[in-house]
Formats: C-alpha cells, structure tokens, sequence
C-alpha cells in the first residue's frame, strides 16, 4: 500500500510509506521549497511529546536548520524568537511549549569535544532535543531518538525520511495525511 498527498497549492509534496514502510519505522517526504520544510517541520513539533530526541544528519545546505525552524513553530515558539544554526555555540535553548534545546555538533571533532559536552543531560531533561549533525554522536544518542535524514532530490526538491519508533513514524505519517493544518 502505498500513500501520499499534493498540498492544496499542488507543488508536490508527496509522502510515501504504507505497510513496509512502518514495518521498517521509516517514512519519506520529499519537499520543494523551503516552506515545505517549514510545514512538514511544524506538523512534526506538533507530535513531539517531553523527552524526545531528533537526530537529524544530511548534507550541508540540505535543510536541517530549516525544518529545525518548523518544529520550533510547531511547539509553539513565541514569535519574538528566532532559530538560528547554533554552529559556534553548539546548543540554543528556546523557551517554546515544550523547552527545545537545539544542538550543532557540526564543528566538534574528536572525543575530547564531544565527551566534554554532557549530552545525557539534556537528553533526560524533559525538553525535545534537536541535533544537527547527529551521526557525529550517534553512540551517545537514546535507543528511541527519531532520526531524520536530509538529502538534495531531483530539481531542487528535498528529500526527508523519518526513521524510529513504529507507533512514533505512524503517529507523524498519520498527521501528515490528514492535513492538519496548511501545508
């Protein structure tokens, strides 16, 4: 089975999964613009629940901030905030309806930067995690972190694929397919 959806501006934003897809935890999305991203950003915040963890990897310039900005929108940051890549100060803290705590590991190298760090912490501290650059701590992440990979598609388009957790990939592929807001 498989499923998918045009937004009602029909630009393309097609979502793929069905039965193997959940057997497997993994959905992919492909965007087209940056306000793609954006959406599918905010109806991922949208389900996160206290305590997750998103690990998102990709190329340079493939996305990553930018659908970091959706979830942001999607839990509720206040308007006055901004979500900038927090490259040199590794974590950004936003005060959104769940604290999000936004990493970049980006610039790290070797063990000593990364051991020194404390990820645990903000791991266990009730908040949604965000990191850029997650395949650089894959060892330290939680056994449930979602993760999602950001990719260059054809034309311009953007590809994303969610991966974790069965019931979590279903509960956002679900929300994805019902539109539960402007996409």
């Amino acid at each position: 089975m498989l499923f998918w959806k045009y937004s009602e501006k029909d630009n393309g934003i097609k979502i793929f999964g069905g039965k193997e897809g959940l057997n497997k935890d993994k959905i992919t999305i492909f965007s087209e613009s940056e306000a793609d991203t954006l959406s599918i950003g905010e109806i991922i915040g949208k389900q996160l629940v206290r305590g997750d963890v998103l690990a998102l990897s990709g190329e340079l310039g493939a996305g990553k901030t930018c659908l970091t900005k959706g979830i942001a929108q999607g839990l509720e940051l206040p308007p006055c905030y901004t979500i900038a890549s927090p490259t040199f100060t590794i974590i950004n803290e936003y005060p959104c309806k769940l604290i999000l705590y936004h990493i970049d590991v980006f610039r790290l190298t070797g063990d000593t930067n990364v051991d020194g760090m404390d990820y645990e912490e903000y791991f266990s501290s009730g908040g949604v995690v965000v990191v850029e650059w997650a395949e650089k701590i894959a060892d330290l992440l939680p056994r449930n972190t979602i993760s999602i990979y950001l990719s260059y598609g054809h034309d311009e388009k953007r590809r994303i694929e969610i991966m974790g957790e069965e019931y979590r990939i279903a509960k956002i592929a679900n929300a994805m397919r019902k539109g539960e807001f402007y996409i």
